[in-house]
């Protein structure tokens, strides 16, 4: 059975990222409560960041950030043209990491 699809958004780097409704709502409910109801935020930060880095640790995956009232990092995995969401959260900084966007 395959999940459900909660949303998709296309970042800058031209990747469709996605994620299940599940796996939102496992996000907003074990891992990251402070993001309840902010999927809007989310697909802003991914549609339309301020940067966006790359993990020093694993080359395949992408922190996108963006300021709304905090600043904002979503975490992705991306393979190829396509990603799916890792996490999302408030942050006070900008981890380090080679910035790959904008350029």
């Amino acid at each position: 059975m395959r999940a459900e699809t909660y949303f998709v958004v296309t970042t800058p780097l031209g990747v469709a990222v996605r994620t299940t409704i599940r796996y939102w709502n496992y996000l907003v409910a074990t891992k990251h409560p402070a993001m309840r109801g902010k999927e809007n935020v989310v697909k802003s930060v991914l549609q339309m960041p301020d940067e966006i880095r790359q993990s020093k640790i694993d080359k395949e995956v992408f922190l996108y950030y963006k300021k709304f009232d905090r600043m904002y990092c979503v975490v992705v995995k991306h393979t190829g043209k396509e990603g799916f969401l890792i996490t999302a959260y408030p942050v006070d900084k900008i981890k380090e990491g080679e910035i790959v966007w904008p350029k």
